[in-house]
């Protein structure tokens, strides 16, 4: 007579049978950061990818490969023609992504049609890359009054200033698609800095409460603005962070697009089978400051700036699938152009003139608008009468 094996009901011990290894080295990190490639385009050989039992990763398609590296390319160009529109006057601010494309490109094709992400203010690749027109996600920068694009639409949450908001936001929309019985994966993205926020212990720890699919991915660049990783937290690693909370952590190198897609990847499909949430932490670095309003040369020095050029993750994707025989000069030409095209686009419509109405001011406010609102969209109305008339 055979027995039957119950399954598990807590999705943390059903994970870990699943790859034969126990909930404490399901949940804490693998051993090292998993890397794929190395700077110098290197595929690395699987003892060097710092895996560990129940923490290996599949190579990602050559396809899916190509296709994030042309993100890649129109990413770095987005960034650099935002920083240029600064300086022209064009974009009231830009925080510059330059050197964390490959984790922002990462995370929005690793999620399905249906899945949503939660951006922070530096992600505006991660945006686009879900399929938002790069005018559309621009238009916050500009100092417009609205988001620019309809988070519905694109299943995309608003970028905004305030710090780990998105999270909270992040973890509602989870639960309402798990009451719902949706087939929803939301990945939350924030930085080194928001881990000390409170906003973030509190989606975290309601996350693995309520066991709900979501991915939280950590870019640590190195800084909350000026202040080092080393006057956060004196945790082993971010990504440990995870297990306080009853998740599985992972740590990656944010500069290897490649083990940032199988990573990232897995995070997801993990979250959606088994409706609980992970956090993955990727080690980047953001080459430019933190916005055109900051000096990074007064708490860095060049000599680090360089260290991670070395590391760049254009060059070093780019290397990798040239060796590959992925990437041809044709291909080459054809995505850079391809990014010129973006860039072309994004400039022009910057710089054309908005036309704008100051009475909408008064529109959205309220469903049904106040007796003192209308009173005052009036008042303005009447100002601007007598200014065209010169009266």
């Amino acid at each position: 007579m055979s027995q039957t094996v119950e399954t598990p009901e807590d999705p943390i011990l059903r994970a870990s049978q699943t790859f034969g290894i126990t909930p404490e080295q399901y949940m804490l990190p693998a051993r090292g950061e998993i890397r794929m490639v190395a700077p110098d385009g290197r595929l690395l050989a699987p003892e060097e990818q710092g895996t560990g039992p129940g923490h290996e990763y599949p190579l990602p398609a050559r396809d899916v490969l190509l296709e994030a590296y042309e993100k890649l390319v129109v990413g770095r160009r987005v960034n650099d023609q935002n920083s240029a529109l600064v300086r022209q006057g064009r974009m009231a601010v830009y925080p510059s992504s330059h050197g964390q494309e490959a984790c922002q490109v990462a995370a929005a094709l690793c999620l399905e049609e249906g899945d949503w992400l939660f951006p922070t203010y530096r992600d505006t690749v991660a945006v686009m890359t879900k399929g938002v027109d790069p005018m559309q996600v621009m238009a916050i920068f500009r100092g417009e009054w609205h988001s620019g694009y309809d988070p519905y639409e694109h299943r995309v949450g608003i970028q905004s200033t305030p710090l780990t908001t998105q999270l909270l936001h992040a973890v509602g929309v989870a639960h309402a698609a798990k009451l719902r019985g949706e087939d929803t994966v939301v990945l939350a993205m924030c930085g080194d800095g928001a881990t000390s926020e409170g906003d973030f212990h509190e989606a975290l720890n309601f996350a693995a409460v309520f066991k709900l699919p979501v991915v939280f991915f950590v870019q640590n660049n190195g800084y909350a603005i000026s202040v080092p990783l080393s006057q956060q937290s004196a945790a082993p690693s971010l990504a440990h962070k995870a297990v306080g909370y009853g998740m599985a952590g992972e740590r990656v190198d944010g500069n290897d697009l490649v083990a940032l897609l199988a990573t990232l990847r897995r995070a997801v499909d993990l979250a959606r089978s088994e409706s609980e949430p992970l956090l993955v932490e990727a080690h980047t670095y953001r080459m430019q400051a933190h916005t055109n309003a900051d000096d990074a040369t007064r708490y860095r020095d060049d000599a680090e700036v360089q260290e991670w050029i070395a590391k760049d993750p254009v060059t070093r994707m780019r290397a990798w699938l040239t060796a590959e025989g992925v990437l041809d000069d044709a291909a080459e030409q054809r995505i850079a152009a391809s990014a010129e095209d973006v860039a072309t686009a994004l400039r022009d419509g910057m710089n054309a003139e908005v036309e704008i109405d100051p009475l909408e001011l008064f529109r959205h406010v309220y469903t049904e608008q106040t007796p003192q609102l209308a009173e005052q969209e009036q008042f303005l109305a009447a100002e601007l009468a007598r200014e065209e008339t010169g009266q």
